[in-house]
């Protein structure tokens, strides 16, 4: 799809109905392989198998039939020749990585116990494991009242004695698909695994290793969803090629989607290595060169380029699309002209957030929804369709990836290097949400939509091109901007930047059980001046009037890290929560956004941030204006 084009891919469900109670086939429910397999190892149920992998080669360990949990382990085989044993071990690959476990990505590698990295987990579609105890063994299950029960400790002794490795009365292992967890109270807990059929971890051998994996034979509770059944291995050769990847699930009855690069990466990826998955794509966390302070403070003083393609974009269209989204949004679509963006919140019939996004108005009946989360797409569709609009709603996601240039000097750099149709606003005309379609240099250059929004509290734009065209604007921009001072921004810096504005952040901010006032963004529900009715809005009046929270700012009195979730006091009572904080270079002090409540929510309030068991600690801290930084916004509307 072009950026001004409407002619986005629809999509194609398919449903299949089983028949309730059939025997389950091993090989329908086995995945395709995703090359050429080396080895195919079929591990029956309560069984456990070892093998060899020479270095380079890949190891897919497969959930054939879903909620089944298997044990790894693995040794070095050149140690192994010198009678020396050491396995895989937990504690130090969570010390080195800080982490339960290995993910895709930098902290990927899982190590023995002379630090060596065995192994590093490339994909992994469930990302729901653990490494906290031994794999099952006799004791568990004679202390259970079943003695006698098999179990993987003992699989694992007859299945290494081959290779001359010692018995244990029980093995420490990667746990992959173990649904456990050490809770608040440090205690162990354990529950029926999240992964599905067909879902795997895929890993790469460091070295020659001997591997063991078992599927685990727990009948007795819900680790292997009360039933065992079996599990599969792959192996792939060092000459084969996976990207990293973890599984995105768009809703959560969805199919897996592997991490995507975003149409950016190829050029962002030449200044950094530091990529962290966000909702499905890679995004650089922060740059070699610069570091987020540097990139913080180009974003405040020059100008800063950010990768923002996994926003959510949908197109909505047709001659009820003004009306659904009237409907479905808290603000007045009616007063949208076109090219004109308005930001809005989306809320459930009780008033909670669904999303947050902007609405751009392309035309008549032509609407594009760009926000965070994907339901926020499938609520419109499925509002339509209950309600009998005559609209539709399409995913553009993979159609329009976009960069954001903020930064004081954002519209020096940008004024020259788009071509406008005489009906379009040039750039350097562009005003505060409004959008103009143009293109690269010329009037055969790649097209793009440019809209002057953004996230950082700066003036700034946002481009949104196809991905095709990616490198090509890109490049324009780029070399538009190294004079100005441009500097590419990471995750890391621009949390910095929001949290300084007072802009929200879902699942940090808000979600479904926190309405539009209580996070701080009330003046997009004008519940005065937008007589239509719109989903929410009886829920909203009753509490906006009945308000138990209010969002507000926090000027911290300590340098230490306050983090999402820290509880607020006022003597013994706790009266709130930090939803997001930061150290501000500007400001020179820790800042935080929070959520109070409404009796201890006004300017000027003292009150303490409880770390530890909020008793032992405080640090002080006192209610400020919920945007720390430039609260009149006089700097976006420059």
């Amino acid at each position: 799809m072009e950026p001004d084009g409407q002619a986005v891919a629809t999509e194609i469900e398919l449903q299949i109905t089983r028949i309730a109670g059939a025997p389950r086939d091993y090989h329908a429910y086995l995945p395709e392989p995703l090359a050429d397999p080396l080895q195919d190892i079929r591990i029956d149920a309560a069984t456990a198998k070892a093998y060899f992998v020479r270095a380079g080669e890949f190891i897919q360990v497969i959930d054939v039939f879903g909620r089944q949990c298997t044990d790894f382990q693995a040794f070095s085989a050149r140690k192994l020749d010198k009678g020396l044993d050491l396995a895989l071990d937990a504690t130090v690959t969570r010390t080195l990585l800080g982490r339960s476990y290995p993910i895709p990505g930098l902290p990927s590698k899982a190590f023995d116990r002379d630090f060596e990295p065995l192994v590093e987990v490339v994909q992994d579609t469930v990302g729901r494991h653990d490494a906290f105890a031994t794999a099952c063994n006799s004791r568990y299950y004679d202390d259970m009242g079943y003695p006698g029960h098999v179990n993987c400790t003992d699989n694992f002794n007859e299945a290494l004695a081959p290779y001359g490795i010692a018995p244990r009365k029980g093995w420490e292992a990667l746990n992959y698909f173990y649904n456990t967890r050490v809770d608040d109270h440090n205690q162990l807990y354990l529950d029926e695994p999240w992964s599905r059929p067909g879902d795997y971890v895929l890993m790469r051998a460091l070295t020659d290793i001997v591997c063991v994996s078992s599927s685990c034979p727990d009948d007795i509770d819900p680790a292997n969803g009360w039933m065992p059944t079996d599990i599969h291995i792959r192996t792939f050769s060092a000459q084969e090629k996976f990207s990293r990847a973890v599984a995105y699930r768009m809703t959560p009855d969805a199919p897996a989607e592997l991490t995507r690069e975003t149409a950016f990466h190829e050029r962002l990826s030449d200044k950094t290595r530091d990529f962290i998955e966000y909702r499905g794509y890679w995004l650089p966390n922060r740059f070699t060169a610069t570091g987020p302070f540097e990139e913080y403070w180009a974003c405040r003083e020059a100008a800063a380029l950010i990768d923002l393609s996994p926003l959510r974009k949908f197109e909505v269209t047709g001659p009820d699309a003004e009306a659904l989204l009237q409907y479905c949004l808290t603000r007045d679509v009616r007063k949208l002209t076109t090219g004109q963006v308005v930001y809005s919140a989306m809320c459930y019939e009780h008033g909670g957030m669904i999303d947050d996004g902007t609405l751009f108005r392309l035309g008549d009946h032509n609407f594009r929804w760009i926000g965070g989360d994907d339901y926020s797409g499938v609520w419109l569709r499925e509002v339509a369709e209950k309600n009998g609009f005559q609209a539709w709603v399409r995913s553009s996601t993979d159609q329009l990836h976009n960069i954001a240039v903020q930064g004081p000097k954002s519209r020096d750099i940008l004024k020259d290097i788009f071509w406008t149709a005489p009906r379009q606003p040039e750039i350097a005309d562009l005003e505060w949400f409004r959008f103009s379609v143009a293109r690269i240099g010329h009037f055969e250059g790649p097209p793009v939509v440019v809209s002057r929004t953004g996230y950082t509290g700066e003036l700034g734009y946002e481009i949104f091109c196809h991905p095709k065209d990616a490198a090509a604007v890109f490049d324009a921009v780029w070399t538009a901007g190294e004079p100005h001072g441009l500097k590419p921004m990471g995750l890391q810096a621009l949390d910095m930047v929001r949290i300084e504005a007072g802009l929200i952040f879902a699942h940090y901010d808000f979600d479904d059980q926190t309405d539009p006032f209580e996070a701080g963004i009330g003046f997009t529900v004008p519940l005065k001046s937008k007589q239509d009715d719109f989903i929410g809005r009886d829920a909203l009046i009753r509490r906006k009037d009945n308000a138990r929270v209010r969002m507000v700012g926090l000027d911290v009195a300590s340098n230490e890290a306050v983090s999402h979730g820290d509880p607020l006091f006022i003597g013994r009572a706790q009266v709130g929560v930090v939803t997001s904080a930061t150290a501000s270079p500007i400001l020179g002090k820790t800042i935080a956004m929070a959520r109070v409540d409404v009796t201890h929510a006004l300017v000027g309030t003292e009150l303490e941030i409880g770390k530890l068991d909020g008793l032992q600690k405080r640090i002080p801290a006192v209610i400020v204006p919920l945007s720390h930084y430039d609260p009149e916004k006089t700097r976006p509307r420059a």
